[in-house]
């Protein structure tokens, strides 16, 4: 009755009770105690929680990269097992009108035919394909017998080439042919004539100019086909003609001195913008610029600068067989400034000499093109008796058969004109066989 009559006095009681009770003091710390060991418990589980998810975060992210890499091991491997290797066999047979003294100045370039009756022109094995993900390699060796019977071997190119630099860029490095011009790095088994143009034999020698270095290109960023070579090689050998050419030459009547590289300047440095564009649904055009800049033989001082544009137009119907019909069109223009002699020397000149070719190319039906070629070469000053810098005038029509896309013979008259020669005029007929075996190298458009 007191109880139930008297409520909040019986809760004040009983608190009173329960506050001055030891018994129910220590009940009370013991379960704050749990609580409290409850909640760093909890507390702790869910960091351990945390760390194990970015453990095993961490370790699926590792686990993705080794896929990744082992994936682009494996790739590069069976890519770099992928090896491309090509034999191709060039060879001529013909008669001129002059011997063959007077042939071999005519038909300047190394693997031009030179000689009445036969010509090993050129027997090229290459070897390229992917190293990894990051290079591309390739090699040309070159054979030959001359007119001695004797046989040459050279090793022609060896380069890498980036494939994935940023930007637009690749590298390319070791022993290769200088981007000058479009027909300077084309190799004798792609050539549209039988022999190599007259004013490319006069600047840069028989074997094309080619030698050891490294050049970047970037391909711009912009809407039609641009890109900017530059490339730094050494400048002495029998590749660089107009440059540190070998000791002893004559070149406008000065003879060559043996001059080596003596730091940055003595290098031999290349320019070249090339641009592609597509005029019409069927017509397509390419124009570039190159320059060179490299020291000479002829003093201690001297320079040689040679620039050069160059055009090529291909027409090709949007209805075609095999490639076929299509007209081809391709001239390059060049002009070489050569210091003879050092400072005070009194036979001290500059020499001025200038070329270009113009050559069409018409495949009339499948397997069938037809082919007419001009050009000239000439110097300033006095060069009617040097035949390496008098007037020249060449042309060459000629008719080729590709039996397959593994063989073709070709038919070439060529009708010279030169100052140096008693005759003043040669004519020339040359029949030319070639072979392929194995896979081709990558050519140019």
């Amino acid at each position: 009755m007191f109880y139930t009559r008297y409520p909040v006095l019986a809760v004040v009681v009983a608190s009173g009770i329960f506050l001055f009770n030891p018994v129910a003091a220590q009940a009370a710390d013991d379960l704050n105690t749990l609580d409290q060991q409850l909640l760093e418990l909890q507390q702790q589980m869910q960091i351990q929680q945390q760390n194990t998810a970015v453990q095993i975060s961490a370790l699926e992210k590792r686990l993705s990269e080794s896929r990744v890499a082992s994936t682009t091991q494996v790739n590069a491997v069976t890519q770099n097992s992928g090896l491309q290797t090509g034999l191709s066999g060039l060879f001529a047979a013909g008669g001129s009108s002059v011997d063959n003294d007077a042939l071999e100045g005519l038909q300047a370039g190394a693997h031009d035919p030179n000689q009445n009756g036969f010509t090993v022109q050129n027997v090229e094995l290459s070897i390229g394909g992917t190293v990894d993900t990051y290079l591309d390699g390739q090699a040309n060796i070159i054979f030959q017998i001359d007119a001695d019977g004797e046989t040459v071997v050279e090793l022609e190119e060896a380069f890498f080439i980036s494939r994935s630099l940023l930007w637009g860029l690749q590298i390319k490095g070791g022993q290769y042919f200088t981007e000058f011009g479009r027909f300077n790095k084309q190799h004798p088994h792609s050539w549209a004539f039988v022999d190599q143009p007259i004013v490319l034999s006069r600047f840069f020698g028989g074997d094309g100019l080619r030698s050891q270095g490294v050049r970047i290109s970037w391909l711009m960023p912009t809407d039609w086909y641009s890109e900017v070579y530059f490339g730094l090689q050494n400048a002495k050998g029998e590749t660089v003609t107009s440059f540190l050419n070998a000791p002893g030459e004559v070149i406008g009547g000065h003879t060559l001195i043996d001059r080596d590289a003596r730091g940055s300047g003595d290098l031999l440095y290349s320019a070249r913008w090339l641009n592609g564009f597509d005029i019409s649904d069927t017509l397509s055009i390419n124009l570039g610029v190159s320059g060179l800049l490299g020291p000479n033989a002829s003093g201690t001082t001297t320079d040689t600068q040679i620039i050069g544009t160059d055009l090529y137009l291909k027409w090709q119907p949007l209805t075609s067989q095999r490639g076929f019909p299509f007209v081809a069109w391709h001239s390059e223009v060049l002009q070489r400034r050569y210091e003879a002699g050092d400072s005070g020397d009194p036979t001290r000149e500059t020499l001025k000499d200038n070329g270009w070719f113009t050559q069409v190319s018409w495949g009339f039906k499948p397997r069938w093109v037809a082919g007419l070629r001009l050009e000239r070469a000439a110097a300033d000053g006095n060069t009617s008796t040097d035949p390496l810098r008098d007037t020249r005038k060449r042309l060459s029509p000629n008719l080729t058969w590709y039996m397959s896309e593994y063989s073709k013979v070709r038919l070439q008259y060529n009708r010279d004109w030169t100052e140096h020669l008693a005759e003043k005029t040669a004519d020339t007929l040359w029949l030319q066989i070639e072979f392929s075996l194995g896979a081709h190298m990558a050519h140019t458009f």
